[in-house]
């Protein structure tokens, strides 16, 4: 596997698309409380960037490393209405209830790829457009736009707007790990975040205090 370079945009030579350094949410004990948030949940999955271009699908690792070959099933099924398209995800496996399995993800990756499904949360490019300017919810809509409701390989990561500790404890009992919270109006840029915000699901009791 060959790590691929990264690129400003994400734009290459000749066409071609390159690996963007995915934006990566900051770890905190209980999420915001105020306004201007949207919420989605935890997935607990491979965090995963789909390249589309001209020489074809390619996924990489948060890492930039490529993943094609591991995610082959994934990079048949994308079939999606564009020529060029940056996709931020990620690959997960579905467990008995329907809800990711992070126990399951690596033995799937090594035994069973057809198991596994890419979840898209965010879109960083589209058609000669780079999209990671934009505030957070014009490219969800541009994401939903693309990639559609529904389940198969390519699933849309829908996000709640409401009551932070409401959708966490909602999250909470469905068995996923917890939430991320991202500024609605927020842009896209590579490396750690404080406009994404992840807090952990626990079973103990959750308080309405920020401190």
């Amino acid at each position: 596997m060959n790590k691929h370079a990264k690129g400003e945009g994400g734009r290459g030579d000749g066409g071609w698309l390159e690996f963007i350094p995915p934006q990566m949410p900051t770890l905190v004990e209980q999420p915001p409380e105020d306004e201007g948030w949207v919420r989605e949940a935890d997935l607990d999955g491979y965090r995963t960037q789909v390249v589309i271009d001209k020489g074809g699908v390619r996924l990489y690792s948060k890492n930039g490393w490529d993943w094609t070959t591991k995610y082959w099933p994934i990079a048949l099924a994308v079939e999606l209405p564009c020529q060029a398209a940056i996709l931020d995800g990620e690959v997960i496996v579905s467990g008995e209830r329907g809800t990711p399995d992070s126990s399951e993800l690596e033995a799937a990756v090594w035994n069973e790829p057809s198991r596994l499904v890419f979840v898209a949360f965010d879109i960083l490019h589209l058609d000669g457009r780079n999209l990671a300017h934009l505030p957070l919810l014009q490219r969800k809509q541009a994401l939903r736009r693309l990639v559609g409701p529904g389940v198969g390989k390519i699933q849309y990561s829908e996000h709640f707007e409401g009551g932070a500790l409401a959708i966490f404890r909602a999250i909470g009992k469905t068995g996923l790990n917890g939430v991320i919270s991202k500024r609605a109006d927020s842009h896209y840029c590579s490396g750690p975040s404080k406009t994404w915000l992840k807090a952990k699901y626990s079973r103990k009791p959750i308080s309405n205090s920020q401190g």
